[in-house]
């Protein structure tokens, strides 16, 4: 009996809690329903707001990073302001009050755990802003060169010359050193090249230089400059350093293709010998032999002799 006492104690309870529950529904149906609605109109406008801010500002920004930060951030104000409305109808401000200390603290919780994709973010932020490259140009960062092919709040999508696509982490790309090199259209060209001990180095010189003077791309304003810099083993070697235009990565290969035959074909018309490495071959275990005679005769000296 007393088990049973109990459990009709517990059933009272609940009914009367749930009872409680429903009169509250009942009464307060009309706020809900008030509610349900100003979220839904307000994450509608939200989205027709981010529509209308992103042709507008596309119009005037060319940077599609900068469009699509100012797009999502309108959306979540416009649907958050929905939903504290909607809470505020309910008579729930102090559940407003208590979201929005906890959000502070949550906030500030995954700060410290999400460090890396927070400083990613704020960098993304600051390169959509500051610019210091665009799409399609050609940076160098962290020993990766490549196209820049999309630019995201977190990382940089960069596409090598290989084909290869790589995604830098926008702080590297802030903090670390980067080459815009799409932002140098002029550019130096520097190949090295050997003459022989023989030659007369004066007229090297001018021999590189009129034949060089035609280079495709080349900047006219600027000197082809030759410099001898050192006696290598079989050689004498010089830099030489020719100024293009730099439209493409492939006009800047094409510049340099051109000016390696022209100086080998100059050199070949002027007598200018370009050494190579020679080795001497020594056949046999003790000394070997001389190769003054047949090849055949000096491997199998036996045989000769029959």
């Amino acid at each position: 009996m007393a088990a049973k006492s109990e459990v009709n104690h517990a059933w009272e309870l609940v009914s009367e809690r749930l009872s409680g529950w429903y009169e509250i529904g009942i009464k307060n149906f009309p706020n809900f329903v008030a509610a349900l609605v100003i979220v839904v109109l307000f994450a509608l406008a939200a989205r027709w707001i981010a529509r209308v801010i992103s042709a507008l500002v596309g119009k005037n920004v060319g940077n599609r990073a900068i469009v699509s930060l100012m797009s999502t951030l309108i959306r979540v104000i416009v649907v958050l302001t929905g939903v504290f409305i909607a809470l505020g109808i309910l008579n729930l401000d102090k559940t407003v009050t208590s979201l929005l200390a906890g959000a502070g603290v949550i906030g500030l919780a995954l700060g410290f755990a999400f460090q890396d994709i927070a400083a990613n973010f704020v960098s993304g932020i600051l390169i959509a802003f500051r610019q210091p490259y665009r799409l399609d140009d050609i940076v160098e960062v962290e020993g990766f060169t490549g196209t820049v092919k999309r630019i995201d709040l977190r990382t940089t999508l960069l596409e090598t010359f290989q084909g290869v696509e790589v995604y830098v982490p926008n702080q590297s790309m802030l903090t670390k050193p980067l080459q815009n090199i799409s932002g140098t259209p002029r550019r130096r060209l520097d190949v090295e090249v050997g003459v022989s001990y023989g030659d007369d180095l004066r007229t090297v010189t001018d021999i590189i230089t009129k034949s060089l003077e035609t280079v495709t791309g080349r900047i006219s304003d600027r000197e082809v400059e030759v410099f001898f810099k050192e006696f290598g083993g079989s050689s004498i070697n010089c830099d030489v350093r020719v100024w293009v235009h730099y439209k493409s990565h492939n006009t800047y290969l094409a510049a340099r293709h051109d000016i390696i035959i022209r100086i080998k074909e100059a050199f070949d018309e002027q007598g200018i010998t370009i050494p190579f490495p020679i080795r001497t071959l020594d056949f046999g275990i003790k000394g070997g032999e001389r190769l003054t005679k047949p090849l055949s005769e000096a491997l199998h000296p036996k045989n000769a002799e029959v």
